[in-house]
């Protein structure tokens, strides 16, 4: 560090040290007399008229309960509070919490549908590329899968292309549900890793395509 740099971080340091010590709610009196340090000097020490020793600062930064990087104003920038991501709002009452940040490749969604008053309609259906994976974590889900109708309860899962036409629903009145999603390109799809356990054969995963039919 040049010597300016010095002699300019060390004029600056005055009004940090009045600023901590009116922060600690003390008085130059009562700072003296827990340090030992004349009131004159603490005064001209904050108004810039006297430098102050390394002996000195290392007092003040103890009796404020302040590091010399802050005294010095060269102590980092505290890292920035991560921010909640707002939900998303749908117009059909549904909202959309998004679970991963990035674009592309695979990407999960928590989606709450809100509870109804009346019992609901079948739901309206939309195709796209791309494979989706659900999973159903309170309620019960209407899931119109081209011309089948599932009704997923928690813990149920489904898997399914997206070029088929789909789309789902609150399947009782009287309480929401939540299901999470996560969604990739066409051709993009889960695979699990945990082997069958001893015994039981290979089990696949429940699919909607080879789930239960059951009328809402």
């Amino acid at each position: 560090m040049a010597v300016d740099d010095v002699n300019g971080t060390l004029a600056a340091m005055g009004s940090r040290l009045r600023a901590a010590r009116e922060h600690h709610g003390a008085t130059l009196a009562g700072v003296s007399g827990a340090t030992g340090i004349s009131t004159s000097t603490l005064s001209r020490i904050e108004t810039g008229r006297r430098k102050p020793t390394l002996e000195v600062l290392l007092h003040l930064s103890k009796e404020y309960g302040v590091s010399l990087d802050q005294l010095a104003g060269t102590a980092p920038a505290p890292a920035a509070e991560p921010r909640a991501t707002a939900p998303l709002s749908f117009g059909d009452d549904k909202a959309v919490l998004p679970l991963t940040r990035y674009v592309g490749g695979l990407h999960a969604h928590k989606h709450v549908l809100a509870s109804l008053e009346d019992p609901p309609a079948r739901p309206r259906q939309v195709s796209h590329d791309g494979h989706e994976w659900l999973c159903v974590l309170y309620g019960r889900l209407w899931l119109a899968l081209g011309d089948q109708d599932l009704i997923l309860t928690p813990g149920d899962v489904a898997e399914f292309d997206t070029r088929t036409p789909h789309g789902v629903a609150n399947a009782s009145p009287g309480g929401p549900v939540e299901y999470l999603i996560m969604f990739g390109p066409q051709g993009e799809r889960l695979r699990p890793r945990t082997p069958p356990a001893a015994g039981r054969g290979n089990r696949q995963p429940h699919r909607a395509q080879a789930g239960r039919q059951e009328q809402p």
